[in-house]
């Protein structure tokens, strides 16, 4: 059975008016609604509201359906893809314009390290997971073969450390059971959702935690003050050309951005279908991702851009017109979403959580001993976790000039990914020995 709703013009209605209501009821400033938001923060709801519609079937990114000759035919949203390809690069182009790059240099080595933190908490998260569940249900982390449930769960290291073409690269290296790999993508979907949702509502605790950690925030606060400066500095009441002019560059940097990406990763998946070893080719099976493409070229644009007068577009409000589609790409994420899928194999699914609630705690023992600013944990997490596609979110959540911190770190995260995915699912065969 289907949703209510699979027009996407009217699922995309729907998505739109749960972030109106959203910014509408976060700023009044009286009643249940404020005392509502100090809890939980509205970049949470932007993405909870969608994941309640899909749960209770009002809307689905995935259904199937049955044609007219009586065959079962599967359909899905462009909403996500759509969010993803452009408004996502067009953000990233509009919230780096102002960019202070030395400045992002300047906040230190403690990013760097959380981000290792978190990739070293996905390695070592999947064969612990595998021995603690095993002690009360061996069957769950059993199986043969190609059936072998460490092989399926190789494909949830590399999208947790490095994405969706390491992912694919570690199925094909472990040629998991094709016909059972669903079950592995519900669990990555779940998991990794129900993570960023719990790091969404500690950025609206962000300052009691980070006093938890007894975290030097300086660098941060440096950075966040001199953007606020320069955008003050050079504020005006934008006009219907600043408007246009802005996503000007923003869509003309993604068009150039998809016209590269198609090329560079056309080349360069043949470029690595061409090296001899088998174990090489799928280290560098990433750089054939289109994806990864145009993250990166949309990011080095905008990065040069913010050497030119472009940035001064900040005055007239470019990172705000990006956090817009943010916001959209957020909801789309939250579509993808479906509570009830947590119910469908409850053995796979504490794998999961278990793995992840290692990734976590790592993280905070690490960031407690360095004493690191919940931005680093945070971002850290979601640019192994989440990648290119929500460690911006994730991190202009905080400011948006922060969001390039996020793309950069899930950027390395591809090029470490497969690496790591394979280090991990090693110790998982291991483990399942055991």
């Amino acid at each position: 059975m289907g949703p209510i709703f699979t027009n996407d013009a009217i699922v995309f209605g729907l998505l739109m008016g749960a972030l109106g209501f959203v910014f509408y009821t976060e700023q009044l400033t009286t009643g249940f609604w404020p005392k509502f938001y100090k809890i939980v923060p509205g970049l949470f709801m932007a993405y909870f509201i969608p994941a309640l519609f899909t749960t209770f079937g009002v809307i689905s990114p995935e259904w199937t359906t049955t044609s007219a000759a009586g065959e079962i035919v599967a359909k899905s949203s462009e909403l996500y893809y759509v969010a993803s390809r452009f408004l996502l690069p067009a953000a990233l182009v509009l919230m780096t314009l102002s960019i202070d790059l030395k400045a992002i240099f300047n906040l230190g080595s403690k990013a760097l390290i959380m981000f290792f933190t978190g990739t070293v908490g996905v390695v070592i998260g999947g064969p612990l997971a595998i021995l603690l569940i095993s002690i009360f249900s061996p069957e769950t982390v059993g199986g043969g073969d190609f059936d072998a449930v460490w092989r399926g769960l190789s494909t949830l290291a590399g999208s947790w450390i490095g994405g969706g073409a390491n992912q694919t690269a570690m199925l094909e290296i472990y040629q998991y059971n094709p016909a059972k790999y669903g079950g592995m993508v519900i669990v990555d979907i779940v998991v990794a959702n129900v993570w960023m949702a719990i790091l969404l509502i500690g950025i609206g605790k962000k300052d009691k935690i980070n006093k938890w950690l007894k975290a030097d925030t300086t660098a941060i606060e440096k950075l966040q003050e001199k953007v606020i400066h320069f955008t003050q500095k050079i504020k005006k009441n934008p006009t219907l050309p600043d408007y246009m002019v802005m996503l000007a560059i923003a869509f003309c940097t993604v068009g150039f951005g998809h016209f590269s990406a198609k090329y560079l990763g056309e080349f360069f998946t043949g470029f690595v279908a061409n090296i001899t070893s088998q174990t090489w080719r799928n280290v560098f099976s990433f750089l054939g991702s289109s994806f990864f493409w145009l993250i990166s070229i949309s990011t080095i644009v905008a990065i040069l851009l913010s050497y030119t007068k472009a940035k001064n577009y900040e005055g007239a409000g470019a990172s705000k017109l990006g956090s817009i589609f943010i916001y959209i790409l957020v909801a789309t994420i939250g579509m993808k979403m479906d509570l009830n899928q947590a119910l469908d194999n409850p053995g796979l699914m504490a794998i999961g959580f278990v793995w992840m609630g290692i990734h976590a705690t790592l993280l905070i023992i690490v960031a407690k001993i360095i004493r690191a600013p919940y931005f680093f944990l945070a971002v850290g997490s979601q640019a192994n976790v989440g990648g290119a596609a929500s460690a911006p979110i994730v991190a202009q959540a905080f400011h948006p000039s922060l969001a390039t911190v996020g793309v950069l770190l899930a950027v390395f995260g591809y090029a470490i990914g497969t690496v790591g995915a394979i280090l991990c699912t090693v110790l998982m065969e291991l483990a399942s020995k055991i």
